[in-house]
């Protein structure tokens, strides 16, 4: 039996996938509610705790924390990651 090498494009793909589908989930109005209140803890351990708590409280609002993920997926976080301000020096 031949082993089957995957591509860089589907390993990018298949590691991105969670995070996509995430941002994704939050988008849905009220049951991107529940899962932002879920996913607190998760936001709290990468931003620090006001940050954390700043990002999924506005998540959590349903159409203003639609249109914070819609753009967040094409620019990137508008609350920086607590280690992402200290990579760049």
């Amino acid at each position: 039996m031949a082993v089957k090498k995957h591509g860089i494009k589907r390993k990018l793909v298949h590691a991105g996938g969670w995070q996509v589908a995430k941002r994704v989930a939050k988008m849905i109005p009220f049951g991107g509610t529940v899962i932002a209140v879920g996913l607190v803890g998760h936001d709290i351990k990468k931003k620090g705790f006001v940050k954390g708590v700043v990002n999924s409280g506005i998540d959590a609002i349903p159409f203003v924390g639609f249109t914070k993920n819609a753009v967040e997926l094409f620019t990137g976080d508008f609350i920086p990651d607590k280690g992402a301000s200290k990579k760049g020096r």
